[in-house]
């Protein structure tokens, strides 16, 4: 039985939504800059440029690499010998959201009531958590900060079994299109 203290849990979630917020993953920038060296388009390469440049700052400054750092999402992987100790694991996880969005000046935009009374929460809690239980001694947490803005250009589709992988693909690409430059990138 591996004992976990929960300030281990608040602490890890703090650094992690800190680092998402203030870091592109470096595989992600390696094909941005691919991305960029490809592009024949001048409007198009200089908006790959601008969002490289824009990584580099935020990564210095350790401000956000978007003004929009959304819903906390938490995907946890839970060990079945983890015992969690001196404290509530989901309110380790919130308090962890808590202080990175306070500590770290992240835009707080979760509310209470998103349908009558909208009162911001000023903590960006309560996160999304999502918990698996699986075999061994150890806490695996993968942190997203879900931005609002991109929703607004999100898509649905019921597609059948025979459209496949192309069919993914193709709507994929097309809600792209039709998104245009309005979606964050």
């Amino acid at each position: 039985m591996n004992k976990i203290k929960s300030i281990q849990i608040k602490d890890k979630v703090k650094e992690l939504f800190l680092k998402a917020n203030y870091h592109i993953n470096q595989d992600l920038m390696k094909l941005l800059q691919q991305a960029q060296r490809k592009e024949t388009s001048p409007i198009g390469k200089y908006v790959l440029n601008m969002i490289i440049e824009n990584n580099k700052i935020a990564s210095r400054e350790e401000v956000p690499i978007c003004q929009d750092t959304g819903l906390s999402v938490v995907f946890v992987e839970v060990g079945q010998e983890v015992h969690l100790v001196d404290g509530d694991f989901i309110e380790a996880i919130n308090q962890g959201v808590k202080e990175a969005y306070q500590e770290g000046h992240l835009r707080k935009s979760v509310v209470d009531d998103p349908v009558f009374e909208r009162k911001n929460t000023k903590t960006n809690t309560p996160a999304i958590i999502y918990t698996d239980i699986v075999p061994g001694e150890k806490i695996k947490l993968l942190v997203m900060p879900k931005g609002f803005g991109s929703e607004n250009m999100s898509a649905i589709a019921m597609l059948k079994p025979a459209d496949g992988e192309k069919g993914i693909v193709d709507f994929v690409v097309e809600t792209v299109k039709k998104a245009g430059p309005n979606s964050c990138p």
